[in-house]
């Protein structure tokens, strides 16, 4: 079921809480006034009570007499004089002698002072208060009961109540309309950036969100949302490049093994021109095949962290095994790889780092000069495997993105894959990858986790 919009949501959730407000405070309002309106009757009757005792205790006194006074008004308030077994003595002209008290409440009130609640007085159809007061009369002990209706406080009660019946309805939807309105308000800035994202394609060259004024929670929503476009539109030029750049690497040895193979089958060949063919093609399959497992490894990294396969692995056999790889080529340059120190072990995946120390030499053959060195220092809990050369050191602007997928400087004329392959690599291990530039030359590096020195204790005779 499909869920209906957060700006209905949220103007039904403040329309609902403030019907219950509003509903609570009507509710509480209307007992408060009736229990005002009681408390004033109820005053209203002691003093009328007060004021009648003393005329009604004189000997011959007459509440007949004294119906239409300031002491009891001729209409909607009466009195009545009662012994305590309920019998009526004197009664108002409206009352026509029938007892307002029962036997039990006029015993009752002949005690104390009480009030009482009637659904209606006699000779009035109307809802009553009454009061009964003990008093004396030449001795005798009886009962003064004055009443009055309590219809004008319970049709100013039925008036109030009218008014909130109709007045909380449309204040419930005025809340409702308000809120739908600021709720909307609010959200419009959402909206805005959904159809803005609802229309982004990859196509677009700025992926971003437009963004309302202010610092409030839906602007540094968009502008996260928009650092997180920045990323994703970052990833996808790095995999546009890395496709062409991978397309075009490829192509090129493809083009020149189908080259030397067309040469090859043109016309007949002698077995010194045919054997150089198949040496220069086998060339080319190897270069594929470097390129192949470097696009691999490549692809795994940006996947998640490369799989390790971790073993303990001297370093005098990592740099012997690269320098005798390289021997051959470096020797038909006019060029050398020497072997420096390379003690210890370090705890990394062998054929990984032969991957990159493979690249780091490869690098220093292509694009650098004179001799080159591969040797081992220790730093602290690390060995570095170091290759360098003599040659003109790497450019200034490559020197902070060497490290980059595809990153070449304008003397640069391979892939631009060896160091990014290293720093995998190195971070896959648990270590780091880096290029400086020296006085005579360059150097790259690839530090990993060393295996530490077991040191035997003395043996004591």
């Amino acid at each position: 079921m499909r869920r209906p919009p957060i700006r209905l949501r949220l103007a039904l959730a403040f329309t609902a809480a403030a019907a219950v407000l509003l509903t609570g405070v009507g509710v509480f309002g209307e007992v408060r006034l009736a229990s005002g309106f009681s408390h004033d009757l109820d005053l209203e009757l002691r003093q009328r009570a007060q004021d009648l005792v003393g005329p009604v205790s004189a000997p011959g006194a007459s509440l007949t007499e004294l119906a239409g006074t300031g002491f009891v008004e001729r209409g909607e308030s009466f009195a009545e004089v009662m012994t305590p077994d309920g019998r009526v003595l004197e009664a108002t002209p409206t009352l026509h002698d029938r007892p307002l008290l029962s036997p039990a409440d006029a015993a009752r009130a002949s005690r104390s002072t009480v009030t009482f609640d009637r659904s209606s007085a006699p000779g009035l159809d109307e809802p009553a208060r009454l009061l009964a007061t003990p008093f004396t009369r030449a001795g005798r002990p009886l009962v003064l009961v004055v009443g009055d209706t309590r219809e004008n406080g319970l049709e100013d009660l039925r008036r109030v109540r009218d008014q909130l019946l109709v007045g909380i309805p449309l204040l419930v939807l005025l809340t409702f309309v308000g809120a739908y309105g600021v709720a909307g308000a609010a959200l419009r800035p959402v909206e805005a950036m959904r159809r803005r994202a609802a229309d982004l394609t990859a196509a677009d060259a700025g992926l971003r969100l437009p963004l309302p004024q202010g610092d409030d929670e839906i602007t540094r929503l968009g502008e996260t949302l928009n650092e997180l476009l920045a990323r994703v539109e970052a990833t996808l030029e790095r995999e546009r490049s890395f496709v062409a750049t991978a397309s075009h690497e490829l192509r090129t040895p493809l083009a020149l093994l189908h080259t030397e193979l067309e040469l090859a089958l043109r016309r007949p060949r002698s077995a010194e021109e045919l054997t150089a063919a198949v040496r220069s093609a086998q060339d080319e399959v190897d270069r594929l095949e470097r390129l192949t497992e470097d696009l691999l490894l490549l692809a795994q990294a940006g996947e998640g962290p490369l799989p390790v396969h971790a073993e303990d692995v001297p370093v005098a056999e990592l740099l012997t095994e690269v320098r005798d790889r390289f021997a051959v080529a470096a020797r038909a340059a006019g060029r050398s790889v020497e072997l420096g120190a390379a003690e210890g072990v370090v705890r990394a995946d062998r054929r990984q780092v032969q991957q990159a120390l493979t690249n780091l030499v490869g690098n220093a053959l292509e694009h650098g000069a004179g001799s080159v060195g591969v040797a081992a220092r220790r730093e602290a809990e690390q060995l570095v495997l170091v290759v360098t050369d003599e040659g003109d050191g790497f450019e200034d602007d490559l020197l902070g993105r060497a490290s980059e997928r595809f990153a070449r400087g304008v003397r640069s004329t391979g892939a631009g894959l060896g160091l990014a392959i290293v720093a995998a690599v190195a971070e896959a291990q648990g270590g780091s990858a880096g290029v400086a530039n020296r006085r005579d030359g360059a150097e790259a590096w690839l530090s990993l986790p060393a295996v530490p020195v077991e040191v035997s204790a003395p043996v004591t005779a």
